[in-house]
């Protein structure tokens, strides 16, 4: 299995679909990576009707991030678009092994 290029706290800039902006960056909330999803703040917004309960005393309409293709977001590092490389370093922790970190393809700077 492929490593999934997009984490939690990233920034990304959606660059398909309805919420695409060219000028606002986002935080990503949430990642699954089975189904190729990611929650980001503020953009495929939803709203969901709920019944009263013990947490939600009174019920109602509320909005929430559902979530999008990961093909649908783009990587922002120092204020830029970039595509991601992940590249093999040693481990200082495991001496004779490696550990996969990501790269900004358009700076050459480590994410990770």
């Amino acid at each position: 299995m492929a490593t999934f290029k997009i984490k939690k706290g990233d920034t990304v800039r959606v660059i398909a679909g309805s919420d695409k902006d060219a000028s606002k960056d986002r935080k990503v909330l949430s990642v699954d990576a089975k189904n190729n999803k990611v929650v980001v703040e503020g953009v495929n917004l939803i709203k969901k009707h709920t019944k009263p309960s013990v947490a939600n005393q009174n019920g109602g309409i509320i909005t929430k991030e559902a979530p999008i293709d990961a093909s649908n977001v783009m990587l922002v590092v120092g204020g830029k678009m970039t595509k991601v490389g992940i590249k093999r370093v040693p481990d200082e922790k495991r001496p004779g092994k490696t550990k996969a970190i990501r790269v900004a393809k358009a700076t050459g700077k480590e994410i990770d």
